[in-house]
């Protein structure tokens, strides 16, 4: 697991970690178990196991119902494995991810984006479509 003051470790509800972070800088905290990568192309094999999702930068993901079983996914995984959420920089894609998972965690989706930029980054979720995205998310299409 996860230790909960490593950087970029958010500590869901239910007191599972997944780390968020921006694959531009490398990692201090060690390899992931699991990956869920948001980009707008295929990212390079990372060694271990992972989903990636179209997601280009400052946008959406491409596949709305996709997103959400692989956000199901990360947070079923977290329960007993480290699970990291990866775009480029870590702050826009990767918070609205989290945000999601958060809401699929408990976190009432009104307060998911305050959450996660108040435990994970100030300046997660960096767009109005994004936030949006996040106050309408439902694990259901």
């Amino acid at each position: 697991m996860w230790n909960a003051e490593d950087e970029g470790v958010l500590t869901l509800p239910s007191g599972r970690l997944i780390r968020g972070r921006g694959l531009r800088r490398s990692s201090a905290t060690g390899d992931p178990q699991f990956g869920l990568y948001l980009l707008g192309s295929a990212p390079p094999d990372p060694g271990w196991p992972y989903t990636w999702l179209r997601w280009p930068d400052f946008r959406l993901p491409a596949d709305k119902e996709a997103a959400a079983a692989a956000f199901a996914d990360a947070l079923r995984r977290a329960g007993d494995e480290r699970v990291e959420v990866a775009c480029g920089g870590g702050r826009g894609r990767t918070g609205t991810a989290l945000a999601c998972i958060a809401i699929l965690d408990g976190v009432p989706a009104g307060e998911a984006v305050a959450f996660v930029r108040r435990h994970y980054h100030p300046h997660a979720v960096e767009t109005p479509w994004q936030k949006r995205y996040v106050a309408r998310f439902s694990s259901r299409p």
